[in-house]
């Protein structure tokens, strides 16, 4: 079935020579367009962009405005622009003039909204009230499982498993003679998931466990930027408290993490254990501290209950990942939008994915509210590149396999609308990882464009919910911070409904404006922030928390 869109295809921006398919178009299709007129050379999927004018090798290809590749051999007008014939280019950048005047938003309908939240000592409002277990060292991994298997289903925290039964119908099958055709060939019955225990701790929303591989074996600065990514989860405005577990000979001490809390929070007064096994002695002793004192904390929290909040209290991560040719024409500008608006309320958004804000660069350093701020984040930008180059892969290679057969074919492309998640308003702070933000408005935080590592460093920054944009799908979440999965398109949005939580498919399909889509989303955002609606990633306890080794990651 083809899909019927208002418009087929799209010119972004009058300084580029390219238009982007807004569904397939067959070669020798006619393609009208402000007094344009040329016939497709190529079949051009959607997604996809095609040149407006003949190219000969050399020739800048711009879109969004910005210089995103350069022809690398001939291109016909009406030709496709592939990874065969266009290389990664981007503008080279330098200090400029302020640029912050901006367009805000009518906020109107939202100056007296509120959420119901959990407000902490520090002025900060949580969307959630979770415990944390945390192992300050790989070493102790095991140690926390152990408390996992032990704590989640008696406290009622468990999500369902599922499946056991569809592996009993499998086992039923061998056991009854069936081959191996017949099994692969049998349609197993899906069956309904099974409720949790009722939850002990009702004002409690889990417990949530992270483990990593670091805290040892590595660099001092890795173990120093993990505590200090620790830190941020603990002072988290949706983390009541934490239990803490260290072998004791690593270089992730202690101390170190206490250092890192009190620079986040100076009055730190959440419930905190620390547990050290070589202090303790035998795995049962630490064990046993480990569930009383945890117990005793979740007794203490509990009796925490959600009050009204004003909007400004919300602090968004904005997120991608699974992106499509579609992200910088619907979902990303969709959240840019959205960004404005929470500008404009007073509250804070992040923008992260430092690779993917290449070609850039020149706007969002002339956004910045001073020029102190507008040469950290030139010097941060340089020397990520930099060392991402030494190590044999700069920002040229961070489109994935997916960007590139779904329209993102360099860098710049897929960064140019990526940075569309962040509007329009002026960068008030640029933060280097893993620091939390302080100001309101639009914060930039260096992250690597992995979209994993990246949400792990939001939330650690201070985001109390997440909004992710994927045109390919990903069931990426977090422990701590709901996030809201936005679909570019429609297809996908029905394709993977268990995963997808909002659709922006209707921008592309000519049914609603960017701003439209934004308002639907913000009300969806607050209903979210409520504890009204729990997103899918909550739903399937998609809990990814992955720690930035800093440089090894795109």
């Amino acid at each position: 079935m083809v899909e019927e869109f208002k418009k087929q295809f799209l010119h972004i921006h009058q300084a580029d020579n390219v238009l982007v398919a807004l569904t397939d178009l067959p070669k020798g299709t006619l393609v009208e367009h402000e007094g344009l007129s040329l016939v497709l050379t190529d079949d051009i999927a959607g997604k996809h962009k095609f040149a407006i004018n003949d190219l000969d090798a050399g020739d800048e290809v711009y879109m969004y405005g910005v210089l995103v590749g350069r022809a690398s051999e001939p291109i016909l007008k009406g030709g496709a622009i592939t990874t065969k014939n266009i290389k990664h280019a981007a503008d080279d950048f330098k200090l400029g003039n302020r640029k912050t005047t901006w367009a805000q938003p009518d906020v109107t309908n939202y100056k007296d909204r509120t959420f119901m939240g959990y407000h902490r000592s520090d002025g900060s409002v949580g969307t959630a009230n979770y415990w944390l277990v945390i192992p300050l060292v790989f070493c102790e991994n095991r140690n926390i499982n152990v408390l996992k298997d032990a704590l989640l289903d008696k406290l009622g925290f468990s999500k369902p498993r599922g499946y056991e039964s569809e592996v009993d119908q499998l086992i039923d099958m061998l056991q009854t003679g069936r081959s191996v055709e017949e099994i692969l060939q049998a349609d197993l019955q899906l069956t309904p998931e099974g409720s949790s225990a009722k939850k002990l701790f009702p004002n409690i929303d889990g417990i949530k466990f992270l483990n990593h591989d670091m805290g040892c074996g590595g660099t001092r600065t890795d173990s120093d930027a993990l505590c200090g990514l620790l830190a941020g989860y603990i002072t988290h405005p949706n983390v009541a408290g934490a239990t803490i577990l260290s072998l004791g000979c690593q270089h992730a001490q202690a101390g170190i993490l206490q250092t890192e809390i009190k620079k986040r929070d100076p009055n730190f007064s959440k419930p905190l254990m620390i547990l050290e096994q070589q202090k303790l002695g035998t795995e049962s002793r630490l064990l046993h501290e480990a569930l009383k004192q945890t117990f005793a904390g979740l007794m203490e929290v509990n009796k925490q209950q959600r009050e009204p909040a004003p909007i400004n209290k919300l602090c968004i991560g904005l997120e991608c990942g699974g992106s499509d040719g579609f992200s910088g024409i619907s979902a990303n500008p969709t959240l840019g939008y959205v960004s404005d608006l929470i500008v404009s309320l007073g509250g804070s958004v992040i923008l992260a994915e430092f690779p993917e804000l290449c070609g850039v660069e020149q706007e969002m350093s002339d956004r910045c509210m001073d020029e102190p701020t507008a040469l950290k984040f030139m010097d941060l930008m340089r020397t990520y590149n930099a060392k991402a180059e030494a190590d044999g892969s700069g920002f040229y290679a961070n489109p994935s396999p997916g960007n590139i057969r779904d329209g993102l074919i360099t860098d710049a492309i897929k960064s140019a609308g990526a940075a569309k998640k962040g509007g329009t308003s002026p960068v008030a702070a640029v933060l280097d990882y893993p620091e939390k933000v302080s100001r309101p408005g639009l914060n930039l935080l260096c992250t690597p464009g992995s979209d994993v590592e990246s949400t792990t460093a939001e939330v650690a920054a201070g985001a109390n919910i997440v909004l992710f944009t994927t045109g390919l799908g990903t069931p990426t979440g977090n422990p701590v911070a709901p996030v809201i999965k936005v679909s570019t398109n429609t297809k996908l949005f029905n394709r993977m409904p268990d995963i997808i939580d909002f659709n922006c498919g209707t921008v592309i399909e000519g049914e609603e404006t960017i701003e439209q889509s934004a308002h639907r989303l913000l009300n969806y955002v607050i209903d979210v922030a409520n504890g009204d609606i729990k997103p899918k990633a909550v739903q399937l306890g998609q809990d990814d928390f992955i720690p930035w080794k800093r440089g090894v990651s795109l």
